[in-house]
């Protein structure tokens, strides 16, 4: 299987997902950043306007009155506009953090099944969730600090028009908070990134040991499976706390510095009082000037938020790497009966080889099963024949059209499939069996008395209305209703991955007898383990170590000893199964292209 790319520039890849989130959400982003500007502007307005109130005021000037009419007005003003940044602020995350989960959630079910596996399922929803979460709030955190900006640089240059040499005192102080700021950012990405990690790692944890339940309690390891997944609390703990150190040294530091700078400034202003330079409006104005140039020290809160909703993208982002399952626009040719080609296909998985060069043609209305060891290749291959991984090597073909150049509506509708431990999806059971495909409920009867599945589901008390999670159902009834899912939507080819491994002799054979008379006619690939599975199919692959070893009708592959192995060890193997009429195999070479005849009409009557 081919490994899925990471990023070569994973920060580039995190910046692309957030300017993403920003556009999105760009007019709410916009909004909130106009207001926090207007509120910043209105900040800036009001020490002027106060002084100037101050100094009329003062002089029992009769012209105070609009002055104090201002001042209300502007304090009316800048609490409404922090309301509606707040509003919109919250408004605009809840967005942003939907618009990644929808995404992220997207792209997880459109990529290749085997790499989205590659993450585990409690990382996968801690990047979903908190991580996203986290994410989100990046387009306000970012408006909301370019605004904060807006009104410390306002005051900065306010207090060079009211009197230089305040505003040099306060500028003098600046390069140390410059300072504090940049260690702060350096501190707080690996110390968030690793606190995300831990929070992830707990995570996977948990949820390994919720769908494990059943057997820790068997075992009887709670506590020791509890210690386990609390191992790392320790080092989230840790974590948690150097993020927070860091974050209390920039606090504090910048809480320190900011003060001593406000204080200056009141010192030189009030030397220039006295000195005659400066009137008290002017000096109360100067003073609040200060406090709002002191407030880019707030600016460490902000940063640090930006910082988070960086990291969280990182991983939100690997999510969204993942390469897409891709289709074409070809439809099959409607007098194919699902002729099925493999070209020299391989399929490599983490520096090993799966499938080796397998060529391979099954002619339509073919069962044929493989066998092998485990660990030969066999689901792989029927992963491969149905496009649910794609192969590195080679091409794989239906009725002469490749895989991947078919429409997605065709591909799914004509290959169908069922597994060892199957999933059911939807509100009912009925849904479920229908999945997405319009389909009458007497069809998926049909299907589900085909897979022997119909008594026990009228036996539930809403029957084909029970919602899949409040059906008791066994292993062997779970298998039945995967199998009468695939027969519901059975089309050119039906791919059977251990399909039956929990039914019952007697059930299996019931099964398979509905297989070839009530389910449409087409190729069945059965991927079998049991004896009888392989007698009972047309013809037989053989696959060792990745390639095809042989192919044929079972009754002469079981003159091998070696074939016979497969199903039981030497000394406990079953006898020959009798000769039965079939067409003849040609013989075959492991490395050779291996043709398979079809059943004749009478055969294919017969099943």
């Amino acid at each position: 299987m081919k490994t899925p790319p990471v990023p070569e520039d994973r920060e580039a890849t995190a910046a692309g997902l957030l300017l993403g989130a920003a556009r999105h959400s760009a007019g709410r982003t916009t909004a909130v950043f106009l207001c926090s500007a207007a509120s910043a502007a209105a900040s800036l307005a009001l020490p002027a306007v106060l002084g100037r109130t101050l100094d009329l005021l003062l002089r029992r000037s009769p012209d105070a009155d609009p002055w104090l009419l201002a001042c209300a007005a502007l304090i009316v003003a800048e609490v409404l506009l922090d309301a509606s940044v707040a509003l919109l602020g919250g408004t605009t995350s809840a967005r942003s953090a939907a618009w990644l989960r929808t995404r992220g959630v997207g792209r997880l079910l459109a990529a290749w099944p085997g790499h989205a596996t590659r993450f585990p399922p409690g990382d996968v929803a801690v990047r979903l969730t908190a991580n996203a979460t986290e994410a989100s709030t990046a387009p306000v955190s970012a408006a909301t600090l370019g605004a904060s900006l807006l009104a410390p640089v306002g005051a900065v240059v306010a207090l060079f028009l009211i009197d230089p040499w305040t505003a040099a005192t306060f500028l003098a102080g600046l390069p140390l908070l410059v300072l504090v700021l940049r260690a702060f950012a350096r501190g707080s990405s690996d110390s968030v990134a690793s606190y995300q990690r831990v929070q992830a790692d707990i995570a996977t944890r948990l949820v390994e040991a919720l769908a494990g339940a059943r057997t820790i309690a068997a075992a009887g390891t709670e506590a020791r499976d509890r210690d386990r997944i609390l191992a790392p609390l320790p080092e989230l703990a840790a974590q948690g706390g150097r993020m927070w150190r860091i974050h209390g040294a920039a606090v504090a530091r910048s809480g320190v510095l900011m003060p001593l700078l406000t204080v200056a400034v009141l010192a030189v202003g009030g030397i220039r009082l006295a000195s005659g330079d400066m009137s008290v409006g002017e000096l109360l104005a100067a003073s609040r000037y200060a406090a709002l140039a002191a407030g880019v020290g707030t600016a460490a809160g902000l940063l640090g938020s930006l910082i988070r909703s960086r990291s969280a993208a990182r991983r939100a982002a690997e999510l969204m790497a993942l390469p897409a399952m891709t289709y074409g626009a070809r439809t099959l040719p409607p007098e194919g009966r699902g002729t099925l080609e493999l070209r020299a296909v391989s399929v490599r998985r983490e520096d090993r080889a799966v499938l080796a060069g397998v060529d391979l043609t099954i002619p339509g209305g073919t069962s044929v099963a493989v066998v092998g060891r485990s660990g030969a290749g066999k689901s792989t291959l029927a992963a491969v024949a149905g496009r649910l991984t794609e192969p590195d090597g080679g091409a794989v073909l239906l009725d002469g059209i490749p895989l991947g150049a078919l429409r997605r509506d065709e591909l799914r509708r004509e290959v169908g499939h069922a597994f060892e431990r199957p999933v059911l999806f939807g509100a009912t059971l009925g849904e479920a069996l229908a999945g997405s495909s319009p389909m009458s409920g007497e069809r998926v009867r049909a299907a589900a008395r085909a897979a022997s599945a119909d008594a026990f589901v009228r036996l539930l008390p809403q029957g084909y209305e029970t919602p899949p999670h409040a059906a008791p159902l066994s292993g062997g009834e779970l298998q039945r209703l995967g199998l009468a899912r695939a027969f519901a939507r059975a089309g050119r080819l039906l791919v059977l991955d251990d399909a039956t491994s929990s039914l019952d002799t007697v059930t299996e054979h019931q099964v398979e007898r509905a297989l070839a008379r009530d389910v449409q006619q087409g190729t069945r690939l059965i991927v079998a383990h049991r004896l009888s599975s392989a007698a009972r199919c047309d013809l037989v692959v053989w696959l060792e170590e990745g390639r095809v070893r042989a192919t044929g009708p079972h009754q002469e592959l079981w003159r091998s000893p070696e074939y016979r192995a497969l199903f039981a060890p030497p000394e406990a193997a079953e006898p020959p199964a009798p000769d039965l009429p079939s067409a003849a195999a040609p013989p075959t070479e492991p490395s050779g292209h291996v043709a398979v005849p079809g059943p004749t009409e009478a055969e294919a009557a017969d099943r």
